[in-house]
C-alpha cells in the first residue's frame, strides 16, 4: 500500500515551479500523482491551495495530503480474451493495445489478470495483483504473453526468461530510414534522471540490448523487427528513441498522434512472435500472432503512398 502520512517540507535552495521542485524532491510519489494532488488541493503552500506553476520562494512550508487508500479485492471479471494457446501449465494470450496488464494505481480493474482470473487459476509467485504474470508488455502495445497456471510452471518459464533463452520477437514501425539492414543497440537503461515515469539510457542503469532487422522501408518511415535480449521497462521505446527513430504513435518517448490522418492510440509496437519450453515435456512452443488491424492500416497507406 502506498504511505499515506502526511509530508511537510519546508524550501531552502529549491528554485522554480511547484510541481517540478516535487518530482525532483524524491518522494514515493510520481510527478504526475504530485501534480493531480496539487490540482485536487491535497498539497497546500503555507496552508494555501496553489496551482501547479505556483515558484517556490525561499521559507515556503509545503504539505503534502495523500487521499486515503481504499483497500482492493482483486476481482475475476468476464472479459474477452484471444488465446493462442492453453495447456494445464501455462496460456499464451494475444493482449490487445490499450490493456493494463495487471491492476496498479488508477487501473484497478478491467486488466489482464483480471480477465484471466476469471478463465483459469494462476500461479501465486509475483504476489496479489500480479499472479501468473511472469513477463509484462506496456498497456499499449499489442501482442503475445506468457502466463503460468501453476508455481512450478511460473519458475521455470522465469528461469527460461532470466537465462535469455525465451524468444521474443517485435514487429514496429519507426520514424525515419535506416542504412545498415540490421544492428544491435546496446546501451544500459534506467530511470529517467528527471522524470520519475520515464526511462532512459544512462550511465549507470542496467545492461540492455536489443537486435533489429529491417522488414520494410518506406519513405521516411522503416518497420522493424526487433529481438530482446534483456527486458527492460520501455526498452524496446527508450532504446528506438536513442537512436533518433521513435516508434510511431509513442505519446512518451516519440510524441507522434497521428500518421495519414489515422488517429493513433498508442504506439505501433506489437509482440508478433514468442518462442518458449513447456515446463513439463520440455518441447519447445513457437507462437505468431498477425499485426493488429490499425498497424495493418498504416501499412496499406505507407505502400500506396509509396507507390504514387
Amino acid at each position: 500500500m502506498a504511505e499515506t502520512t502526511p509530508v511537510t517540507m519546508t524550501i531552502d535552495q529549491e528554485q522554480g515551479r511547484l510541481d517540478a521542485v516535487l518530482g525532483q524532491a524524491k518522494l514515493p510519489y510520481s510527478r504526475s500523482t504530485l501534480a493531480n494532488w496539487i490540482k485536487e488541493g491535497l498539497v497546500l503552500v503555507n496552508d494555501q491551495a496553489v496551482k501547479r506553476s505556483y515558484v517556490v520562494k525561499q521559507g515556503d512550508v509545503v504539505s503534502i495530503n495523500p487521499p486515503e487508500v481504499k483497500e482492493t479485492a482483486l476481482e475475476a471479471e468476464n472479459i474477452p480474451l484471444d488465446i493462442v494457446y492453453e495447456d494445464d501449465d501455462l496460456l499464451v494470450v494475444n493482449k490487445p493495445q490499450g490493456m493494463v496488464v495487471h491492476p496498479a494505481p488508477g487501473h484497478s480493474g478491467g486488466t489482464l489478470v483480471n480477465a484471466l482470473l476469471y478463465h483459469a487459476p494462476l500461479s501465486t509467485i509475483n504476489g496479489e495483483f500480479r499472479p501468473g504474470i511472469v513477463h509484462r508488455i506496456d498497456r499499449d502495445t499489442s501482442g503475445l504473453l506468457m502466463v503460468a497456471k501453476n508455481d512450478h510452471a511460473h519458475h521455470a518459464l522465469a528461469a527460461e526468461l532470466k537465462a535469455h533463452k525465451t524468444q521474443r520477437i517485435y514487429y514496429a514501425l519507426v520514424k525515419g530510414n535506416f542504412e545498415e539492414n540490421e544492428g544491435t543497440i546496446d546501451a544500459p537503461i534506467g530511470r529517467h534522471p528527471k522524470d520519475r515515469k520515464k526511462q532512459a539510457v544512462v550511465g549507470d542503469g542496467r545492461e540492455a540490448v536489443t537486435h533489429f532487422k529491417v522488414v520494410e522501408r518506406f519513405a521516411g518511415y522503416t518497420l522493424l523487427e526487433l529481438a530482446l535480449e534483456t527486458g527492460r521497462t520501455h526498452q524496446i521505446r527508450v532504446h528506438l528513441a536513442y537512436i533518433g527513430h521513435p516508434v510511431v504513435g509513442d505519446s512518451v518517448y516519440g510524441h507522434q498522434d497521428k500518421i495519414f490522418n489515422i488517429k493513433l492510440p498508442g504506439q505501433l509496437l506489437h509482440a508478433k512472435t514468442l518462442v518458449l519450453t513447456q515446463p513439463q515435456t520440455q518441447e519447445e512452443l513457437r507462437f505468431d500472432s498477425a499485426l493488429p488491424p490499425l498497424f495493418e492500416q498504416v501499412l496499406r497507406e505507407l505502400r500506396e503512398n509509396q507507390g504514387s
